[in-house]
């Protein structure tokens, strides 16, 4: 499970950004993540919760924001919905697919106190 390790990383951006900006309590945190990252929303919802114990977030709320898959074709030179890595073109079935977007996972905002 490395959505434990994935949630380790937030702490210690959490942890760096509240000796930079000076707050001391997370409330909400709002993580964008993509359907082709391989993080698995439920087991990083549990994750969050046990790494975030004992730490200024602690008892903060997780946010999970949904991105979806987009890849280029080459073969129709356009975007088009990508549901999983290495499937097919959904439009003309070729494999020549390069991912542009939904494939990462990143904090998109904090509540703090």
């Amino acid at each position: 499970m490395h959505e434990m390790s994935l949630c380790e990383g937030v702490l210690q951006v959490l942890q760096t950004e509240a000796k930079r900006q000076g707050f001391n309590k997370v409330k909400t945190v709002w993580l964008e993540i993509g359907d082709l990252s391989s993080v698995e929303p439920d087991a990083m919802r549990f994750s969050f919760d046990v790494v975030m114990q004992n730490s200024l977030a602690q008892d903060a709320l997780l946010e999970i924001i949904h991105l979806p898959g987009v890849a280029w074709c080459m073969q129709c030179a356009k975007n088009v919905a990508a549901k999983k890595r290495y499937a097919a073109c959904p439009d003309c079935g070729s494999y020549q697919l390069q991912i542009v977007s939904g494939d990462a996972m990143r904090i998109k905002e904090l509540e703090v106190e």
